[in-house]
């Protein structure tokens, strides 16, 4: 997978609101926990697994607010150990800036923090879990299907997927069906890489099921730190959001 993240990773506008999740330790990790209000499955959750500001990021935490309104306990992990991207560089993290923290924040780093929150969503009895991960959450949510720990994947504007190895990786060995929300300016998956994905996994070569969404107007990062006074970003949000959910759903008796 790539050791660079692009500029569009790291940088995007905050959005307003007031998040009503709270953060609560999941098998000795620290996460941002929401709650659908009234009843819902206990034994399905939705694991949010965000690009590098993580936590800290409002934008995250609405959207995680967003899918519990949707149905789904939904918990967004620190995948960073506490050192998530700095917010108040949104725009101002240089290559070597963004190197240098990438190479504290590889697969090693976050494999054990996602074993440890499956492992105790386990032994309460959670029996379905899906994976959403945006830009940095791809690998992750890659990482439990190919393990078999989840059941379902999204990914929207990932980044450090390897092409075409990991896509056929994945049609290989996983068996969680698999959604990518692209967009038409994405250095780090651009264009070539979606069709690739289709040439790889569409037309019924990966039988649990394969769907992309494409968001004309849009660019990497679009789906959490998007400007939502563009139109054409805000469609893009909002669709990719209703993608995922409707694809959860689609297949949240798996």
């Amino acid at each position: 997978m790539s050791t660079e993240l692009c500029d569009d990773c790291v940088q995007g506008v905050r959005h307003e609101g007031e998040p009503t999740g709270k953060i609560e330790k999941i098998g000795g990790i620290e996460s941002y926990v929401a709650v659908p209000e009234g009843d819902y499955p206990k034994d399905k959750v939705v694991l949010f697994l965000s690009d590098i500001f993580g936590i800290p990021l409002v934008n995250n935490k609405l959207l995680v607010d967003d899918f519990a309104r949707n149905g789904f306990r939904t918990i967004m992990p620190d995948l960073f150990n506490g050192e998530p991207g700095p917010e108040s560089g949104l725009s101002k993290i240089s290559q070597d800036e963004r190197n240098a923290w990438l190479s504290r924040h590889g697969p090693e780093s976050w494999k054990g923090v996602l074993d440890a929150v499956v492992d105790a969503l386990q032994a309460e009895g959670v029996t379905w879990i899906g994976t959403t991960g945006y830009c940095f959450g791809a690998p992750p949510a890659w990482y439990l299907a190919l393990k078999g720990s989840s059941k379902v994947t999204v990914v929207t504007h990932p980044s450090r997927l390897r092409t075409p190895e990991d896509l056929e990786e994945y049609r290989d060995k996983a068996k969680a069906p698999l959604l990518i929300n692209g967009c038409e300016v994405d250095q780090m998956f651009p264009t070539e890489a979606q069709a690739k994905a289709d040439e790889i996994l569409g037309g019924g070569k990966f039988a649990p099921g394969y769907e992309r969404t494409y968001w004309d107007g849009c660019q990497h990062g679009f789906a959490v730190r998007g400007d939502l006074s563009n139109p054409k970003v805000k469609a893009g949000k909002e669709g990719a959001f209703i993608a995922t959910v409707k694809f959860f759903k689609m297949y949240q008796n798996l």
